[in-house]
């Protein structure tokens, strides 16, 4: 990222940014393995690992944009700071660890054979969840209107800003149960998600709020439920949880594009209703893993 601001190509600028993105992918499934050995298993614990990804995402628009609107582009290596101090501080944390897999904590966390069936709904309803989510932010703005004020206060309700976010992984994270939090939370992100988009006026952004801590309680507890349903393969769940099944949602965002061209965005927008409601029943058909290892 650092890069991305030096060349004028585009080919460049794209081979800096895909560099970057191959970077995060992966990170998080090797990160995903030692949060859950440094945890031993804890839901609660994992929704903290979860949250501390979502104050750097938040935080980045708030710290990059004041240096680039001063410096332009050009300043965009100073954007190595926060990387190479990542990197310190991650170092001590992955020696520590470099030996967990032979802790009894880490240990009892791979018993039990992998469920690869339950671990592909649980991919299915994470999908789902991506596809609403990303429609609604790519949209929300579009559709609230009121200019760059009322589009960006609708977007940043929707990404559900630092405390929305918190407040849905911790509640996830503490309410006992994940397979009961997942369906509950994706029960209450039906009308969240249909009053977002069907609710005329502001009274929307109260369902968009909604929509979005709905859509976030259970995130911490796909990682770790699906960790546990492939306790052989604890990385592997970790990058997908964390990364391919979240961001293929993206894919649908051209077809809700060309289906608001086609019809109107209000309509378009009103099909992503059905995504919690198909993440709901596979949730249902979701049971707790029987060798899983809980200290919370």
């Amino acid at each position: 990222m650092a890069a991305g601001g030096l060349s004028d190509s585009y080919a460049l600028t794209w081979l800096a940014v895909a560099l970057s993105g191959l970077g995060v992918a992966a990170y998080h499934p090797e990160a995903a393995r030692l949060a859950r050995i440094a945890s031993e298993g804890g839901h609660v614990r994992m929704s903290w690992f979860s949250l501390g990804g979502t104050l750097g995402f938040a935080s980045a628009p708030v710290l990059v944009t004041p240096l680039l609107a001063a410096g332009g582009l050009g300043a965009s290596p100073f954007l190595v700071v926060p990387a190479v101090l990542g990197a310190l501080v991650t170092l001590p944390a992955v020696r520590s660890l470099s030996g967990g897999a032979r802790t009894p904590g880490a240990a009892a966390a791979v018993r039990g054979r992998d469920d690869w069936p339950a671990f592909a709904r649980l991919t299915l309803v994470i999908v789902f969840r991506s596809v609403v989510y990303v429609g609604l932010s790519a949209f929300v703005a579009l559709l609230m209107g009121g200019g760059a004020a009322g589009g960006g206060g609708a977007v940043r309700a929707v990404r559900g800003r630092r405390g929305g976010h918190g407040a849905g992984r911790q509640a996830g994270g503490a309410v006992g149960g994940r397979v009961r939090t997942m369906r509950l939370a994706y029960a209450l992100a039906v009308p969240a998600v249909a009053g977002a988009v069907l609710v005329p006026g502001p009274a929307a952004y109260v369902f968009v709020a909604a929509s979005s801590i709905a859509l976030y309680a259970p995130f911490s507890l796909h990682v770790t439920l699906g960790q546990d349903l492939l306790p052989s393969r604890v990385g592997t769940a970790g990058g997908v949880t964390l990364g391919l099944a979240v961001s293929v949602g993206g894919l649908a965002s051209p077809l809700v594009g060309a289906m608001a061209e086609a019809s109107s965005l209000r309509t378009a927008l009103a099909c992503l209703i059905v995504f919690p409601v198909l993440a709901w029943l596979l949730a249902r058909t979701l049971k707790e893993p029987v060798a899983e290892v809980s200290r919370g």
